[in-house]
């Protein structure tokens, strides 16, 4: 056992008197595109159920909000880990272990048996959903990540700009020929800038979705912050590392509009703009892990979010200035 793994168990130990002298294995969980690190802790004489430990940095100002939006979903009654035991001073969190089966892990099952899953996860994210600007207090906003506003949304595209279209692509994007595609971005942060918000999860994709019998269940939520449910639900059904068919998205969507009992034309407009603006954040996420971060892993992903993107800038007159950027 490395050194390492050594001090964590010490760590654990601390924490767990009474499990002090149960043996016990760590792996490495390897997932994702944090700083931050994972482990599984399995006793291996069963006289214990496995629990994961998170160490993490203050490099990320998300970081230390893990904790206080844990303990938020709880009380909404949101399926998350449980917390076992936090050191803040050392930057540790032991929780419940949910299991190794994702959601992306289904994604080359029949349809028949991904839809349930699906569906099972728009419910439960809908109880983040049903939380409204108006309900929140001072002290409330203060737990949560910076709010989507005109600025943010700004800032997603500006990552999208930099990183993939000029870093990436190598295009001038300020050059005159985008200057039609600039004032479409800046209309589009307007509109959904606009719009009322409530809570969402900010980076709902397959692989931040846990899978228990046909339960759902989330994880990586420390971005929870005011913002539009048609950006978490973007997230999800044009996650660029799963394939769905666009009447696989119109079912979804259907569902998750019968389900809050939601105009459907109106969350599908609005649905389409998130998209574009969440797949452009995405792209430049890619980017700039696989060309600045030393994950070059993350660029086999692009493909993919572009075909998106391209099928998105369809849906809106407004959309479809933004090609020329990427296409």
């Amino acid at each position: 056992m490395s050194l390492e793994h050594e001090t964590l168990l010490t760590l654990t130990r601390e924490q767990f008197p009474t499990i002090r002298d149960f043996n016990c294995e760590v792996e490495p969980i390897v997932k994702g595109g944090s700083d931050r690190h994972f482990y599984r802790l399995n006793w291996t004489d069963n006289r214990h159920d496995p629990m994961i430990l998170m160490v993490y940095t203050m490099a990320r100002r998300d970081n230390p909000k893990f904790v206080p939006a844990t303990r938020r979903l709880a009380k909404l009654h949101v399926n998350v880990p449980s917390i076992q035991a936090f050191d803040e001073h050392r930057l540790c969190v032991w929780l419940d272990d949910l299991g190794r089966v994702d959601l992306h892990s289904f994604r080359d099952q029949p349809w028949s048996i991904r839809s349930p899953l699906y569906e099972a996860t728009l419910n439960e994210v809908a109880k983040i959903h049903r939380v409204s600007e108006d309900q929140l207090t001072r002290a409330d906003h203060a737990e949560l990540e910076p709010e989507f506003d005109e600025a943010l949304y700004g800032w997603e595209q500006n990552y999208f700009l930099e990183h993939y279209v000029q870093g990436f692509l190598g295009r001038d994007y300020l050059n005159k020929p985008y200057d039609n595609a600039h004032e479409a971005l800046r209309r589009l942060r307007r509109r959904l800038a606009s719009l009322p918000r409530c809570l969402v999860h900010r980076d709902f994709q397959s692989q931040n979705v846990l899978i228990r019998g046909a339960e759902a269940w989330f994880v990586d939520y420390q971005g929870l912050r005011l913002g539009l449910a048609e950006y978490d639900l973007a997230s999800l059904l044009y996650d660029p590392y799963v394939n769905l068919t666009r009447t696989e998205r119109k079912h979804l969507l259907s569902h998750y509009a019968n389900h809050r009992d939601l105009d459907i034309t109106l969350l599908t407009e609005v649905f389409y703009l998130c998209a574009a603006q969440r797949l452009m954040q995405a792209l430049g996420a890619y980017a700039n892990l696989s060309r600045n971060l030393g994950k070059p892993h993350f660029e086999q992903h692009i493909p993919s979010a572009i075909t998106n993107l391209i099928e998105v800038c369809r849906e809106a007159d407004l959309l479809q200035e933004l090609r020329p950027l990427f296409a």
